[in-house]
């Protein structure tokens, strides 16, 4: 074997191996991507199944603004759909709505002591609270793992391996500004 030969050669296996260090990266990244969305996938199943329990207290109190409890189980219905069909786009648009709905219900909430001294609904009010922080920190962490993805799906060498083994970039999951804006409180309480 001559020496030109032996350096191709040499080139083509470091070049292998360096294509496999960047696939394997890319596999790596997909799999946190996956696993970011199976925990959101977690806690969302949790409010999920948590959810109807608290609009069942609230409806026990017959003036409980019916309105806000039948929002409230509309975007529940949303986020299901949502999730199983693993649309991101709709989660986020889904979640704005849910999460608007809550806050609504805890806020009105404050209008009926009896309710608001009502044990259930403030250990369901706490539960699902606590499911809300933690689907924000899940939420941030499955966007960092799909935007350190994208990153390397668009930078070259990457590109090229991403292009020839079909990786392609993830959603980020987002929420509209009026999906993220404080809800009105003083207006809940003029209605």
């Amino acid at each position: 074997m001559n020496i030109s030969t032996a350096i191709i050669l040499g080139l083509v296996v470091i070049v292998s191996l360096y294509g496999v260090v960047i696939y394997n990266g890319l596999v790596n990244l997909r799999h946190n991507v996956a696993k970011a969305w199976a925990n959101i996938d977690v806690l969302l199943k949790q409010r999920h199944d948590e959810l109807p329990k608290l609009v069942e207290v609230c409806r026990q109190y017959k003036q409980f603004e019916q309105s806000t409890l039948q929002q409230v189980t509309e975007a529940r219905a949303r986020v299901a759909r949502a999730r199983e069909d693993h649309d991101v786009p709709a989660l986020g648009a889904a979640e704005g709505m849910l999460r608007m709905g809550l806050g609504q219900i805890f806020a009105v909430a404050e209008a009926y002591p009896e309710l608001k001294a009502n044990e259930h609904f403030m250990q369901l009010q706490s539960r699902i609270t606590a499911l809300e922080n933690g689907i924000a920190d899940r939420r941030e962490w499955y966007n960092e793992s799909v935007n350190m993805l994208n990153i390397r799906v668009d930078e070259v060498p990457d590109l090229i391996v991403a292009r020839l083994f079909n990786f392609t970039k993830e959603p980020l999951l987002r929420f509209s500004s009026a999906e993220k804006a404080d809800v009105d409180i003083t207006a809940l309480f003029r209605a």
